[in-house]
């Protein structure tokens, strides 16, 4: 697997971050999210000093995973990457049937 250096930006900190060509998208994602987060807790608040804004950040992140999880284990939300691979799945079934009888 290859990787490579990518810089990033996070509340106007620049970041170097090694990953490999196929997680870059998703890297790239997170990094907005979390200076997406850590921004809207220095604005909103009077938390000062980056360390503690990035703590309060990876808490309140944190809690939304958590609720996630929680609703997907209760059936209030859907994993779509794996009802998509189990469609997938089922389509290949279907058409391996479907060819045996139209044969």
């Amino acid at each position: 697997m290859t990787t490579k250096q990518i810089e990033v930006s996070i509340l106007g900190v620049p970041y170097r971050l090694a990953c490999s060509p196929e997680t870059e998208g998703a890297l790239l994602e997170a990094v907005a999210r979390v200076d997406a987060e850590m921004s809207k807790i220095r604005n909103s608040s009077n938390v000062r000093g980056t360390d503690r804004i990035a703590v309060m950040a990876a808490l309140s992140l944190a809690s939304e995973l958590l609720k996630l999880q929680s609703s997907v284990r209760h059936g209030e939300a859907f994993p779509a990457e794996e009802i998509r691979r189990t469609m997938h799945q089922m389509n290949e079934q279907l058409g391996t049937v479907i060819q045996q009888y139209s044969m």
